[in-house]
């Protein structure tokens, strides 16, 4: 019997297109014999849309977009939305698999939705999304478990608004130049700026409280960007390293998931020593946020061959262009095995959890 899988994706998010990417390139990793697919699209407006069934591949994005219709619309809660149409009625998907990205889908509030509605979804939980979305929570978890990281600082909008003159003196005396200003809740590199002034640094607040109502800037290094993949619940593994090459001054948006203006190596050239650290400090980030399923971790190697946490991915895409994917191809893990093993970690902590007792 096949297992029935909901594709979620979309999102009202600016990272709504990286999710249809995302989307569109696990539909062509699935195993069609051994999954019955599900798409429900979440639209830039925050409608849920449960489409047909899938019975192969998207050829491009436009196909996994579907608009409500009548009595056909359904909202986010409507138990619909989470059954197969070939299944007997009633019955539940088997799994959900989440491909949103940024705030409304990687940030725990679906992830805590699924939970309510009891069923088993592939990736992190709650709490991990949660910590993992907001980078200035989830730099002090690493402080917390004592990972090296650079210095950091941040600050809310209001605060910024009443006394801007004091919020960039304090970057300038704490962290100095050059430093990246980023929105605290948000990944892909959407509303990321480098400051090497002041000028810069202004024109980074305004860009970056564009996307968030809190910022995080970080202090500028010159090094290697090392990222590993971790797959696993309780007993995590790592892929092997790879590096990231930007041609341009940093990995933005554009080099991500527009025109691969980046080089990728795998496997990075690090010492064995410098890769054991790395898996080691990557499980531990990993085991600090209480991730499951998946995550990709992402570190700075300097020239002295100190390695330094930036951050995890509770929900790394899976675009041609993406690293999670490619990392695990060169360990030796296909792009179908690594969707299988998902969603077998998935049912694996569901399972876990029905263990707990609700009752005394």
């Amino acid at each position: 019997m096949k297992t029935k899988i909901g594709l979620l994706y979309g999102g009202k998010s600016a990272e709504h297109q990286v999710s249809m990417q995302t989307a569109l390139a696990v539909t062509k990793a699935l195993d069609f014999e051994k999954f019955e697919i599900h798409p429900i699209y979440i639209t830039e407006a925050g409608e849920w849309v449960k489409g047909p069934q899938l019975t192969g591949p998207a050829e491009n994005v436009k196909m996994l977009e579907f608009s409500r219709q009548g009595e056909q619309s359904a909202t986010a809660l409507a138990p619909a939305l989470f059954q197969a149409e070939s299944a007997e009625k009633g019955q539940a998907l088997d799994v959900i698999f989440p491909l949103l990205h940024g705030p409304n889908g990687e940030d725990g509030t679906v992830q805590g939705m699924l939970e309510l509605l009891n069923l088993p979804y592939v990736g992190n939980g709650v709490l991990a999304s949660a910590a993992g979305m907001d980078k200035v929570i989830m730099k002090n978890i690493f402080a917390q478990a004592g990972l090296d990281q650079v210095r950091y600082t941040w600050f809310i909008r209001s605060e910024w608004e009443k006394d801007m003159e004091q919020a960039y003196s304090k970057v300038e005396a704490e962290l100095g130049y050059p430093c990246f200003v980023k929105p605290a809740n948000l990944g892909s590199s959407v509303g990321i700026s480098k400051a090497t002034n002041r000028n810069e640094l202004e024109a980074a607040f305004n860009e970056a409280f564009q996307f968030d109502r809190k910022i995080i800037v970080e202090q500028g290094v010159t090094a290697r960007e090392i990222e590993i993949g971790v797959l696993g619940n309780d007993e995590p593994e790592c892929s092997v390293a790879g590096e990231i090459v930007p041609k341009k001054d940093f990995y933005d948006y554009k080099a991500k998931y527009e025109d691969g203006d980046t080089a990728l190596i795998i496997p990075a050239d690090i010492t064995e020593a410098e890769y054991k650290t790395l898996k080691d400090q990557a499980v531990e980030a990993y085991k600090a946020l209480d991730c499951s399923g998946l995550a990709r971790a992402d570190f700075f190697l300097t020239s002295e061959g100190k390695l330094l946490i930036n951050e995890v991915n509770t929900m790394p895409g899976f675009t041609p262009f993406s690293m999670f994917p490619l990392l695990w191809k060169h360990t030796g893990v296909e792009y179908p095995q690594l969707i299988e093993r998902l969603v077998n970690l998935a049912i694996e902590r569901h399972n876990e959890k029905r263990k707990i007792k609700y009752t005394f």
